[in-house]
C-alpha cells in the first residue's frame, strides 16, 4: 500500500469528526474559502492521493431544488473529473436513505430507490454516477447523528443502522486506513431513532416521524464488519 497522503473537503459534522480524530489536513467552504463552483482553481496539494468528501447539502426535506442538485450532484461530478485526471482516489458519502424503499435489512448489492425528496434523488444520483465514472474510489452509505442527541423529539418508528457521529467516522476512518475500495455500508446494529437518542438525552421524547420520512432505512453491514475484522 503506498503512503495515504488524504485531505477532507469539508468542516460540517462529519467532515469535523474526521479531522478531529485523525489530523488530516482539511479545506473547507467556511472556514478556508474553498469554492465548489470555482473548484478546479483551488490548490490542492500535489502528494494528496485520497480526497474525502465530506462537502453535501444535508438540508433532507428542503424543497430548493437547485441547492441540492448543485452541491451533491454537480459538485460531484467535478470532482470526479479533477480526480480521475489527477490519479486521486474519492471518498465519497452517500446516504441509508438510498434504502428507503428497498427491501428489509438491503445488502451493497440490492437495488436502491430513494425517499421522496431532493435531497435522496441528487444523492442516489451522484452514487451512480461515482460507480459509472471514478477510477478509484470508497463509496460508503451511512447516516450519523450529533452527540449527544440535541432534540427534544426522536421519532419512534424510523429504524436503521445510523449512530453517533464519533462512532459512524472511527468506522469511515478504519475503511480508509486499510484503502478499502468500492461500496460499503457502515453503521451498527439496528434501532429505532428515539433508542439511539435515549443513550445521551434521558429526557428525550418518543414521538411517530412525519409522513413524508423514511420509516426503514435498514442496511446489511457484514462486508464492513468482514472488512474491518
Amino acid at each position: 500500500m503506498d503512503k495515504l497522503n488524504i485531505l477532507v473537503l469539508g468542516d460540517g459534522l462529519l467532515g469535523k469528526e474526521i479531522v478531529s480524530q485523525t489530523g488530516w489536513p482539511y479545506l473547507s467552504r467556511k472556514s478556508t474559502g474553498f469554492d465548489i463552483d470555482n473548484f478546479m482553481c483551488m490548490q490542492i496539494p500535489k502528494t494528496t492521493n485520497v480526497i474525502v468528501n465530506c462537502i453535501a447539502c444535508t438540508d433532507t426535506y428542503s424543497n430548493d431544488r437547485k441547492k441540492h442538485w448543485d452541491v451533491n450532484y454537480v459538485f460531484v461530478k467535478t470532482l470526479i473529473d479533477y480526480c480521475n485526471s489527477s490519479h486521486i482516489k474519492l471518498v465519497h458519502f452517500s446516504t441509508d436513505y438510498l434504502y428507503a424503499n428497498s427491501i428489509e435489512n438491503a445488502s451493497e448489492n440490492d437495488v436502491p430507490v430513494h425517499c421522496n425528496n431532493w435531497y435522496g434523488y441528487t444523492k442516489l444520483l451522484a452514487d451512480g454516477l461515482i460507480q459509472l465514472m471514478m477510477k478509484d474510489y470508497l463509496l460508503i452509505r451511512e447516516t450519523h447523528k450529533p452527540k449527544p442527541f440535541p432534540y427534544d423529539k426522536a421519532w419512534l418508528n424510523q429504524t436503521g443502522n445510523f449512530d453517533y457521529v464519533d462512532v459512524i467516522a472511527s468506522k469511515i476512518i478504519e475503511l480508509i486506513n486499510k484503502d478499502s475500495r468500492g461500496i460499503f455500508n457502515v453503521g451498527t446494529n439496528k434501532k429505532n431513532m428515539y433508542g439511539l437518542a435515549l443513550q445521551t438525552n434521558p429526557n428525550v421524547e418518543s414521538v411517530a416521524a412525519p409522513i413524508n420520512t423514511p420509516k426503514n432505512t435498514t442496511m446489511n453491514i457484514s462486508k464492513m464488519e468482514k472488512e474491518l475484522s
